[in-house]
C-alpha cells in the first residue's frame, strides 16, 4: 500500500471538524508550501551566500536576525496570506503582529503565531533548525482587521499547531487536536509522506536537555533536580543522558521519540525564562499533551497561562509526562 501524503491526510481528516469548510486545511497546505521553500535553501546554506549569515537587523527580543531568519519569516507570511482564510499573523521575528487588510483576508476566521525559524544561531554549524506555529479561531468581528485580542489566547484554545525540523531530513509534525501524526519531505518529488502516524511519548525517559552553563543562575530547585538526574539509580534509567542541541524544535524532536525532558528556567539574568509563550511554548505544549506529554511553567500548566503580550517569555518545562512529573515535585519544594 502506498504512502498516505501530507495532502491526502489533511483531506481525509478535515471532516473532524464539524461544520469544516477547508479554511484550516487551507491553512495547513500554506505551511507546507512554505516549509519546502525554507528546506530547500536550508539545504543550501553555506553555498548560496545570499542565506549564510546575519542580516545585520535585530528582532524586538535584541537578538541578531540571520538572513535565513528573515527569508522564512516572508515566506510564511505570503504563504499564509495568499490563501486569504488568515486576517493576521504574529512573529517572533516582527515588533507587532501582521495584520492583512485584503477584504477577502479580514473575512478569515483565524490567526497563525509562529517561530519562523527555531535555532537559527545554528545554521552555519550544520546543526538542525525548525519552524514552529500555532492556529486559533479569531475572537473578533470576522469582516475587521485582526485585533491583538485574537492573539493573546489562552494556548487551550488552539485549534492546531505543529513544527516542521529542517535537519538530516526536513519532517513537519502537526495536531489538531486528534492526536499527532509526522510527514517526512521526498525532495526528489516535493511530498511530504505520513512517516510517523500517531507519535506520542514514551511515559518516561532517560534523557535530560538543558543549558547547564547557566545552572549557577538557576534556583535551588533547578539545580536539585539536575542532582537528581546525574544521580544512580538503575530501576530508574539514571544517571539520565545530557543531550542539549540548543535547537527547541531538534530537543524536543528527539524527545517525544525517544523519551526526555527539556528544560528552559528561569535564572537570575533571565528572571522570565528565555522561551516565548506565544511563538514556542504554547504551540509545544499543545503537542506535547495531544502525544501524551506534559508542558509546564512555574505556576502550573502553558496551556492555562493567560498571555498578556505578543513576545511574553515564561519558564518552560516539557517532556515524558513521568519525568515533568518528577520535575513538579522539585518545584514545588518537595523534594
Amino acid at each position: 500500500m502506498k504512502n498516505k501524503t501530507l495532502g491526502e491526510f489533511i483531506i481525509d481528516n478535515q471532516n473532524d471538524f464539524p461544520g469544516s469548510t477547508g479554511e484550516l486545511s487551507k491553512i495547513l497546505s500554506s505551511i507546507r508550501l512554505a516549509a519546502k521553500l525554507v528546506s530547500h535553501e536550508t539545504n543550501k546554506a553555506g553555498l548560496a551566500k545570499h542565506i549564510l549569515g546575519a542580516a545585520g537587523t535585530e528582532n524586538i527580543q535584541g537578538e541578531q536576525q540571520q538572513k535565513l531568519d528573515v527569508y522564512a519569516d516572508h515566506q510564511f507570511i505570503e504563504a499564509l496570506k495568499a490563501r486569504e482564510v488568515v486576517c493576521g499573523i504574529g512573529s517572533e521575528e516582527n515588533d507587532d503582529f501582521v495584520s492583512f487588510d485584503e477584504e477577502k483576508c479580514k473575512k478569515g476566521k483565524y490567526v497563525v503565531l509562529m517561530d519562523p525559524l527555531d535555532g537559527s544561531s545554528n545554521i552555519d554549524v550544520k546543526v538542525s533548525i525548525g519552524t514552529i506555529f500555532s492556529v486559533f479561531e479569531r475572537c473578533s468581528a470576522i469582516g475587521n482587521p485582526a485585533e491583538l485580542k485574537d492573539f493573546l489566547q489562552k494556548g487551550v484554545k488552539q485549534v492546531a499547531a505543529g513544527y516542521v525540523i529542517y535537519g538530516s531530513s526536513t519532517m513537519l509534525v502537526y495536531s489538531t487536536g486528534n492526536g499527532v501524526n509526522g510527514f517526512t519531505f521526498d525532495p526528489s518529488i516535493g511530498v511530504f509522506f505520513l512517516s510517523h502516524p500517531n507519535m506520542k511519548f514514551p511515559s518516561s525517559g532517560s534523557i535530560y536537555s538543558m543549558n547547564e552553563g547557566n545552572l549557577n543562575h538557576c534556583s535551588a530547585e533547578i539545580q536539585d533536580y539536575i542532582s537528581f538526574c546525574k544521580g544512580n539509580n538503575t530501576a530508574t534509567k539514571k544517571p539520565y543522558t545530557a543531550r542539549y542541541i540548543g535547537s527547541l524544535v531538534a530537543d524536543f524532536h528527539r524527545n517525544l521519540i525517544k523519551g526526555g525532558i527539556y528544560l528552559y528556567p528561569s535564572t537570575t539574568t533571565a528572571p522570565n525564562g528565555k522561551l516565548r509563550l506565544l511563538y514556542e511554548c504554547s504551540p509545544l505544549a499543545f503537542l506535547a499533551e495531544q502525544a501524551g506529554g506534559m508542558a509546564i511553567s512555574d505556576k502550573g500548566r502553558v496551556l492555562d497561562i493567560q498571555p498578556e503580550e505578543l513576545h511574553q517569555r515564561v519558564p518552560f518545562y516539557i517532556g515524558s509526562k513521568e519525568m515533568v512529573k518528577e520535575l513538579e515535585v522539585f518545584l514545588q519544594g518537595g523534594n
